[in-house]
């Protein structure tokens, strides 16, 4: 698998605090990568280290195999567009004339493909109107806009969803996965709205105190937290024979609880077991969401 960007032991401290601790992650080529983790747990920080706003204290990271220790990251930084914390605008400017600011700053020969981008966020028809008198949404697609100019490979936002109203929202949602989809832009997205994320992303990366917890791909995720019915039974070896004899996908968990996937008849099931001299101690639906999935990762919901 080819990678964007890839972290290997990255340490970032501000005096003794550590808000970098060994960060070591993987974003894919070609992915909507989910930066899931709670105020404070380093994501901004990893995305100022790796857009070059600061250093690291220690380890080392590469955007397209290329080290921030090599003289050549700088170019490499030019194949990435960022909207980091707040977008980066002129209130005072139209959506036209932030771009042009931007073209001349990468010292791009010409305005030609301003229409183009401004389109590609749906800002084409704002005229003469000001930034400062955008909405919160907006102003937001403005700040991408910007990043998207000189055609990046890779965009990198920071909260991108923060304070939007849900019309807002699906907005940038929209926006985003065109990026991905249409022109093969690779996204991260450090988020802690986790449901509007789930919606959103190929693949997550849970990070908690600076380092990196879990990564996992949607797929991966989806299964983890399918829905199923958990079962307590005083015989699970009996438990296993009836649901192969039914048909029924299901997990072991230990010597007494297994986790039953699909449909299934519970008065069918119960009257198996009980032939079998299995009584069943007790049954739960679950249906496992992203936020809880990442509450139980990192250990409670006052990590969340």
């Amino acid at each position: 698998m080819e990678y964007v960007l890839k972290t290997n032991s990255l340490k970032k401290n501000y005096g003794h605090y550590k808000a970098l601790n060994g960060l070591t992650m993987s974003v894919p080529k070609g992915s909507i990568y989910g930066f899931v983790g709670k105020n404070g747990a380093g994501k901004t920080t990893l995305i100022r280290l790796i857009c070059g706003l600061q250093k690291p204290s220690s380890g080392e990271y590469s955007i397209y195999g290329i080290s921030n220790k090599q003289k050549e990251i700088t170019k490499a930084r030019r194949r990435v567009g960022a909207v980091v914390e707040t977008p980066s605008i002129y209130l005072d400017m139209t959506a036209e004339d932030n771009l042009k600011v931007q073209y001349r700053v990468l010292g791009l020969p010409s305005f030609e493909g301003i229409p183009d981008v401004l389109k590609m966020v749906g800002l084409e028809n704002t005229g003469k109107k000001k930034a400062k008198d955008f909405s919160l949404g907006m102003r937001q697609r403005l700040g991408i806009a910007v990043a998207i100019v000189g055609d990046p490979d890779f965009l990198v936002l920071d909260e991108p969803i923060n304070g939007l109203d849900p019309q807002g929202i699906v907005e940038i949602r929209e926006i985003i996965l065109k990026l991905n989809r249409e022109y093969g832009i690779t996204v991260l997205i450090s988020s802690h709205i986790l449901d509007e994320l789930s919606r959103l992303a190929t693949y997550f990366g849970f990070i908690d105190n600076g380092q990196m917890v879990k990564e996992i791909s949607a797929s991966e995720l989806e299964a983890a937290c399918r829905k199923c019915v958990h079962l307590v039974v005083s015989d699970v070896k009996a438990l296993s024979k009836v649901l192969d004899e039914i048909g029924i996908e299901y997990t072991i968990l230990s010597d007494s609880e297994a986790d039953v996937f699909g449909e299934i008849s519970i008065t069918e099931l119960v009257s198996k077991l009980s032939a079998e001299n299995c009584e069943v101690m007790s049954m739960q639906e679950r249906d496992e969401n992203l936020e809880n999935y990442y509450i139980n990762l990192v250990g409670g919901v006052g990590n969340a």
